[in-house]
């Protein structure tokens, strides 16, 4: 069964996809472990909202959300851009 060619083949993009996912995952831990190195206040900033009871802490990162938006979204407009040359 292993030695089926049409195995190997339909393995091929699922084992590329978990590749590059781990890639990936690697590189975000990366990135928030730096971020949590260098003191940013992610998750802190104004505009956020943060409701604390005495059983309960409620946080909706509003402003951290948009800003992570707008930074995701510029690197991944320079790399679709930097790969299609």
């Amino acid at each position: 069964m292993l030695e089926d060619p049409i195995y190997k083949k339909n393995m091929l993009p699922i084992a590329r996809s978990l590749v590059i996912l781990g890639v990936i995952l690697i590189i975000v831990g990366g990135l928030i472990y730096l971020i949590a190195r260098t003191g940013v206040p992610l998750g802190r900033l104004q505009g956020d909202i943060r409701i604390q009871g005495e059983y309960l802490t409620c946080v909706i990162p509003i402003a951290t959300s948009i800003l992570l938006s707008i930074v995701l979204t510029i690197l991944l407009n320079l790399a679709i851009r930097l790969l299609r040359k």
